[in-house]
């Protein structure tokens, strides 16, 4: 059995680790009900803005479409991979990891994969294949949509340059804060929508259907990377409130576990310095 001195030391150690883990556990808490009201007021207008343009676009000439829908051979793939700055998240990180490779293993498999890191994780995850186009990781410093619609610009830039044939983002949806969905969303080419039935309606364009989609597409696909990067922030936090939340669970029984063996070590300790004491005392009158 470990001395007394031992015992003490560790739960103390434990002490110390279920402060900062407790503290973590708040400070993601705080954070986390800022970016769930982000995300969750954000979420409708992102939805109703990309139905409304995959409405519009499926109504246009084959002919007439945009540059951004241009459906061609993919031999170059570029992944934007979204993950955090900082660990102590649980799973969060790995899992984003692991659908990347995943996807440059298998779906990917014969093409020419590259990568995007947003969050220093990614960047540290996939800089030592050399196909890291950029490092975004300063994005969290600052996430303001301006600072989002310079990288989408940018990403709309490549695919009308014909650098890459096909755009995905990879990221953690948030549900709640102790589930994270891993989501795979095509980016460029805005794909197709299959239109059912009659698609005349009553509505009056000004100044026309194409004018107005070729305004909306660079918007929405700013707006869903943004929404990509304002889900896996809050899902960030609602994971590592989780994590820290479990964390000082398990710290809590480890020291309570350690205090228990720390009494019965005393009590022993103590129980024979009795036993040796009335052995002596024996041994006197004898």
């Amino acid at each position: 059995m470990a001395n007394l001195k031992e015992i003490r030391n560790r739960i103390t150690s434990v002490s110390s680790t279920m402060q900062i883990t407790s503290a973590m556990k708040m400070v993601s808490a705080a954070k986390l009900k800022k970016a769930q009201d982000a995300i969750t007021a954000m979420r409708p207008y992102a939805d109703k803005l990309t139905e409304l343009l995959q409405s519009l676009s499926a109504t246009l000439d084959a002919d007439s479409g945009s540059a951004f829908s241009e459906q061609r051979e993919v031999r170059k793939v570029l992944i934007v991979a979204i993950t955090s700055n900082r660990g102590l998240a649980g799973a969060f990180n790995s899992n984003i990891i692991k659908e990347v490779n995943n996807l440059t293993t298998n779906t990917y498999a014969n093409k020419d994969v590259s990568y995007l890191a947003i969050g220093k994780k990614a960047n540290d995850a996939f800089k030592r294949t050399n196909k890291v186009i950029a490092n975004e990781s300063a994005l969290f410093d600052d996430l303001t949509f301006d600072n989002v619609a310079e990288i989408a610009q940018s990403l709309m830039d490549k695919f009308v340059a014909r650098e890459f044939d096909k755009i995905v983002v990879v990221y953690n949806k948030f549900k709640n804060a102790a589930t994270q969905i891993v989501t795979t969303e095509q980016f460029l080419p805005i794909l197709p929508v299959e239109v059912e039935g009659n698609t005349t309606s009553d509505y009056i364009f000004e100044p026309s259907k194409l004018e107005i989609v070729e305004q909306l597409i660079p918007k929405s696909l700013k707006t869903q990377l943004y929404k990509g990067i304002r889900d896996s922030y809050a899902s960030e936090h609602g994971a590592r409130m989780t994590a820290m939340h479990k964390a000082t669970d398990n710290a809590t029984e480890l020291r309570d576990q350690l205090k228990l063996t720390y009494n019965k070590a005393r009590q022993a300790a103590i129980t024979n310095e009795i036993l040796e004491i009335v052995g002596g005392a024996e041994a006197l009158n004898n």
